[in-house]
């Protein structure tokens, strides 16, 4: 199976609003539940929801609205004493396996059912939502929702016309010994990994990615093989009107990276050259690395609140793993759509590739980007007669 890609056109967003008899079904559901996998009355201490899976009761109930239909079509899951699962419980199972990173082992034990089958409904989990909750990870294609893109990104360190800000991340796994193809995984920390590329927009939420790339390649040739790549090179993307920064002059929508990836017209990276910059350089490094932070720190935030794809991941199966990855991506999306407060409330560590080495593109930038660059840090600089 190749890389996942994930990036369609945006439906609008399901707003759900709980009922007060939807939200006692649930509440009744998760006392019985948390007691039964507590072993502990709810007079003795209720284990809290939030803490439990990392969402509210709320984006639950808007992810159970989701799979419902599918989850429950051919459902023949049951505990170890053949109580069949509710929908409830097999979102449970799945959520807490992604969000807690717990083996397979573990998540069993807590629930009363064999590892087979926490594997099982949390591939289902993972099939469905990429069928039916894709639309929560997409380039924005109205007008009026990229311009307000712009003016977040601008109001971060005054880079008008930015559209998202890119970065990669290596989801780390152990390989089986007899795996053949292990160096083409051996990433250069000489750890085996999977890459996942994701742009963002200020609000943290992914709006294209791609993942499935063998962690020996480098960011700019997992960019190249990258259809957003192609869209932008052919203008089917980054398209929008251009902003004219003075007479004769005028800068085209674009993202923003570090040095790892190559300096292109619609992609606009820091000067190289530290200590030996001049001042608009300087300013100019300063303004892309606090705009791009924001890419840096979705990303911490998806692995902090998805333990899955934290840490190394014990033999996964690579072809799966890329869609469990994408999943991973819309539910952090989802969280963000859903005003969820929880996410708000969680520790988030600095890095998201403890370890890892910044890396820097060797492709020469072409003449066009670089005057684009040089034009835009001496206009921010104040220093472009109008």
């Amino acid at each position: 199976m190749g890389p996942i890609r994930g990036s369609r056109r945006k439906k609008k967003v399901d707003q759900i609003v709980l009922a007060a008899s939807d939200s006692q079904t649930l509440e009744c559901w998760w006392d019985g539940f948390s007691q039964r996998i507590t072993g502990q009355s709810k007079s003795k201490g209720a284990l809290k929801f939030e803490s439990f899976f990392k969402i509210s009761i709320k984006t639950f109930a808007y992810i159970c609205s989701l799979v419902k239909e599918d989850m429950m079509a051919r459902s023949t899951f049951c505990y170890s004493n053949n109580k069949p699962l509710c929908l409830n419980d097999q979102v449970a199972v799945a959520l807490r396996r992604l969000s807690s990173g717990d083996s397979l082992c573990s998540i069993g034990e807590c629930f009363g059912m064999n590892q087979s089958t926490v594997s099982h409904i949390t591939w289902r989990f993972v099939e469905v939502m990429e069928e039916k909750a894709l639309h929560h990870l997409s380039w924005p294609k109205e007008q009026g929702e990229m311009e307000e893109i712009k003016s977040k990104f601008e109001k971060i360190r005054g880079l008008p016309n930015c559209c998202g800000a890119i970065d990669i991340t290596h989801i780390m796994m152990t390989l089986p010994s007899s795996d053949s193809s292990d160096d083409v995984w051996l990433d250069g920390e000489e750890n085996c990994s999977m890459i996942l590329q994701a742009i963002v927009d200020p609000d943290m939420r992914f709006r294209n990615i791609i993942t499935g790339w063998p962690g020996s390649l480098s960011d700019d040739i997992v960019l190249k093989s990258s259809g957003f790549f192609k869209m932008s090179e052919e203008g089917d993307c980054l398209n929008g009107e251009k902003l004219v920064l003075s007479q004769g002059t005028e800068v085209r929508e674009y993202i923003v990276g570090d040095s790892g990836f190559p300096l292109l017209p619609w992609l606009l990276t820091p000067y190289n050259g530290r200590g030996c910059l001049w001042e608009h350089e300087s300013d100019f490094n300063k303004r892309i690395s606090a705009t791009q932070m924001v890419a840096q720190r979705a990303l911490v935030r998806l692995k902090e609140m998805w333990k899955i794809i934290q840490g190394v991941m014990w033999k996964p199966d690579k072809n799966k793993l890329p869609r469990i990855i994408l999943v991973c991506c819309i539910l952090h999306n989802i969280v963000i759509d859903m005003e969820d407060k929880v996410q708000d409330e969680m520790p988030s560590s600095r890095h998201h590739d403890p370890g890892y080495h910044q890396q820097i593109c060797e492709s020469a930038a072409d003449d066009t980007a670089f005057q684009l660059r040089e034009n835009l840090s001496i206009y921010l600089a104040g220093r472009l007669s109008p």
